[in-house]
């Protein structure tokens, strides 16, 4: 080989060589200097764990800053899929009392999210249980456990319809909102847990942890420097009054039904219970088969909320919106007569509780006068009637800060000319004028018709938070928007006398009085095609100052005065009592009002 080939090979093979250790060196420097940052931060993410701690929940406090709803300690149980051995789930399914293949399902429907996210599998899990797996840590790869908290309800109330719960996110769920939860996040199912969810949930934190190559943990990330740490969610400020939220309740033990009571001149609502009700513990974590089979096979459904679902005609409480109406419309006055000889014939003949005679609207409303109210809607008109009738929030929704409501009926001519034509039967119009046939209003829309009247037409949408606590204990109040019909005070004077005069006159709740307090009320028995009447009352009290307005509604049982207007009563005086008003509960009812002549 000559000289030249061997001294040409050499040059090609020295230039391969300082070709390649340029390659490599700039491929160093791309690594090391260029991408130092992002490969930095790849190899962080294989050394480093970021546990997620989730920030406690916001609690409850009543109008009197009572605790109503708190937080608990509770063990909660996790799997990390990277790191668990499926061949343990049937072990720790038995111990945890987990039905069989309920771990492998749960990985299964998680398996689209990363695999180095725990799982909690099962929550408020037995100490017993926690024992177990702290023992045999070594032979549980990927199992952990953390401590949670579960609500608790410390002050005897159980306001399930109002609070509602939290329960674990669905799928469906967590596709929408990915931003914030993690798979076996918690969130407000329904109740003020849903309609404050966002305040009441929190910010979550994060605990940083070095792992070696196999994820086990060998210590914390800079010593938990860079550590971030949860805020709690707000406490909200309630406008409850746990007494007599506790009365309501009680009262409604073994009814269908539901009470409602708001303070008229703020909207702001005391009490709400609907009955049958159900136990919040059982949904402070997962409820059992047992008892969510128990619920939903009961006919009388616990679940529902009567007080803002369940829509009923008013019965005669309609009569108080439909003199005011009149009166509003100057279509009849303080001294209009209208003569009551026992009933009115419209097409055929409709009755009156008995023969009144000559009648002003005060008699009409004391007495409960059918005929009266029979002829005045015809002066006032079907649509006359529907406008007033949602200025007080009858027919409409109220608004509240809970979420689920009905809107009940207040039916328009239109609504008749779709059902009936465009000859529909004008005799409808009889019934209606007082509170029945096919209007229907729920027990929250009376109590706030009826803290509307008290206030002489002025007062807030109703609502059930006044604000939320920051971390300083300081009250942030959330605005609610106020609300004024523009009803003159004469027309509700008008009114009110009348409502004063069922109770301490010589009306249809004379059982309602009270000592040292006038209660002004009315009472109401709606129709029910399908078995017992229902029984409604709605009052106020005190008449010269209103501080509460009280609606009732005892499904199936009859008379309003029987069976409502008692549990208004009670509810009242409760309240009068907290505020000073009554200090003597033995003393006799203050005197009566006379009866306003009637004038010829």
């Amino acid at each position: 080989m000559s000289k030249e080939i061997l001294n040409e090979r050499k040059t090609i093979l020295f230039s391969v060589l300082v070709g390649v250790f340029f390659l490599f060196s700039f491929r160093l420097f791309q690594l090391q200097i260029v991408q130092q940052k992002q490969f930095d931060e790849k190899s962080s993410g294989n050394s480093i764990k970021a546990i997620e701690q989730t920030p406690l929940r916001g609690v409850f406090y009543d109008r009197d800053t009572v605790l109503i709803v708190e937080n608990i300690p509770a063990y909660t149980v996790r799997v990390t899929p990277s790191e668990y051995d499926k061949k343990n789930s049937k072990f720790l399914e038995s111990i945890l009392e987990l039905e069989e293949g309920y771990i492998d399902d749960i990985l299964f429907r998680n398996k689209h999210y990363s695999k180095f996210i725990p799982i909690k599998v099962k929550r408020g899990a037995s100490f017993e249980a926690i024992g177990w797996i702290e023992e045999n840590q070594e032979y549980l790869p990927g199992v952990d456990y953390i401590i949670e908290m579960q609500r608790n309800y410390p002050a005897g109330i159980i306001a399930s319809h109002a609070f509602g719960y939290s329960k674990e996110i669905s799928p469906q769920q967590l596709k929408k909102e990915k931003d914030y939860y993690a798979p076996g996040d918690v969130m407000g199912s329904n109740g003020l847990e849903k309609f404050y969810e966002k305040i009441l949930r929190g910010t979550k934190g994060y605990n940083f942890i070095l792992v070696d190559s196999r994820r086990r943990e060998v210590g914390k990330f800079k010593d938990g420097s860079q550590d971030i740490p949860s805020i709690k969610g707000k406490d909200l400020a309630l406008t409850f009054d746990v007494d007599v939220q506790k009365i309501a309740e009680q009262e409604l033990k073994g009814k269908s039904g539901a009470a409602v009571a708001i303070e008229p001149a703020t909207g702001e609502i005391i009490a709400m219970a609907s009955g049958p009700d159900y136990d919040l513990n059982q949904f402070s974590y997962v409820t059992s088969r047992e008892y969510l089979r128990e619920l939903t096979s009961n006919p009388l459904k616990p679940q529902f909320n009567r007080a803002t679902m369940g829509a009923h005609p008013p019965g005669s409480t309609f009569k108080v919106l439909s003199a005011l109406i009149g009166l509003e419309l100057g279509v009849i006055t303080e001294n209009s007569i209208i003569n009551c000889s026992g009933g009115f014939t419209f097409g055929r003949f409709f009755k009156c509780h008995g023969a009144h005679g000559a009648t002003n609207v005060y008699r009409a409303i004391e007495k409960s006068c059918n005929v009266f109210f029979y002829q005045l809607i015809f002066k006032i008109g079907l649509n006359r009637l529907a406008d007033y009738a949602n200025k007080f929030g009858l027919g409409v929704k109220t608004e509240v800060d809970l979420g689920e409501e009905s809107k009940g009926l207040i039916p328009r001519t239109n609504y008749y000319e779709k059902v009936y034509g465009k000859n529909w039967p004008q005799g409808i119009l009889v019934s209606l004028g007082i509170g029945q046939g096919e209007v229907n209003v729920t027990p929250l829309q009376l109590a706030y018709y009826t803290a509307l009247v008290a206030n002489n037409g002025i007062s807030y949408k109703p609502h059930f938070v006044r604000g939320y606590f920051d971390e300083h204990k300081k009250l942030h109040r959330i605005e609610h928007e106020k609300v004024d019909t523009k009803v003159s005070q004469k027309s509700f004077d008008i009114v009110k006398k009348g409502m004063f005069l069922v109770v301490n006159g010589a009306g249809t709740a004379t059982n309602v009085r009270l000592p040292e307090v006038h209660v002004a009320g009315k009472t109401g028995t709606s129709q029910n095609p399908h078995g017992k009447d229902h029984a409604l009352f709605i009052g106020f009290a005190p008449y010269e100052n209103p501080q509460i307005a009280v609606a009732v509604l005892v499904e199936n049982v009859g008379f309003g005065s029987t069976h409502a207007a008692p549990i208004a009563k009670k509810m009242i005086e409760v309240y009068m009592k907290k505020k000073g008003f009554i200090t003597n509960s033995s003393a006799t009812p203050i005197a009566v009002m006379e009866v306003p002549e009637i004038e010829d």
